[in-house]
């Protein structure tokens, strides 16, 4: 039997774990809601739609911004095996309900900006890089030069065929052309989920070429 306690019928299956997924995620935005991207956490239709976008082949995954862990449960029921997987949450309250829920997967309680460094602590990038980036940071709220720290991070880890996924609640993409070219990244609109609470969009990020793009803390070339 698995050790998600989502699926122990003693505490209540799914029903039980989504409440207890619920009050924490409330908690943690009645603390601080700028932070948080929704007051409530993301449904299992946007769970689907944001693993679709995975690369064939998809074997090692970062995960940032995980909240209460849909995606985290939702990856790992796509196949993803708990070794392949660095979920970074930089809540703590919210990390340490991740450990309990996911005991198998390594988590880091961590800046999003840092995670090309996490990826190395925790062997993902032994022998390869990574495959996806699985995103649930409220970017929206972001100034420009966090967003672009974060993207920076993510495809110093990411392979050339990499990919950024991120949803939003917003109309348009949640990273500005602006940053899109300073970056080298192309963009495609990958689906929408009404049924989400707000409805989101998701949107995956590319290298435009084969070309590494810097980490945030390599200093620059004299």
């Amino acid at each position: 039997m698995s050790s998600d306690p989502s699926l122990d019928p003693r505490h209540g299956g799914e029903a039980a774990i989504d409440l207890h997924s619920i009050r924490t995620f409330l908690r943690q935005w009645m603390r601080d809601p700028v932070k948080m991207a929704s007051v409530t956490p993301s449904g299992r239709q946007l769970a689907r739609l944001m693993v679709e976008q995975l690369p064939p082949g998809c074997e090692r995954v970062v995960e940032v911004g995980a909240g209460t862990g849909v995606f985290t449960r939702a990856l790992l029921d796509a196949g993803i095996a708990p070794s392949k997987l660095l979920v970074v949450e930089i809540n703590p309250d919210l990390a340490d309900f991740l450990c309990d829920r996911f005991p198998g997967v390594a988590v880091a309680c961590a800046d999003a900006r840092h995670l090309d460094t996490l990826a190395e602590e925790h062997g993902l990038l032994a022998g390869g890089k990574l495959d996806a980036v699985v995103s649930g940071l409220g970017m929206l709220s972001m100034s420009s030069s966090l967003r672009c720290d974060i993207l920076r991070a993510a495809f110093a880890a990411l392979g050339d065929g990499g990919r950024f996924i991120q949803f939003t609640y917003g109309p348009t993409s949640p990273v500005r052309r602006h940053e899109r070219d300073a970056l080298g990244l192309r963009m495609h609109r990958a689906g929408f989920a009404p049924r989400n609470l707000p409805p989101a969009t998701v949107y995956v990020y590319q290298r435009l070429r084969s070309r590494q793009i810097a980490s945030v803390r390599q200093p620059p070339r004299p």
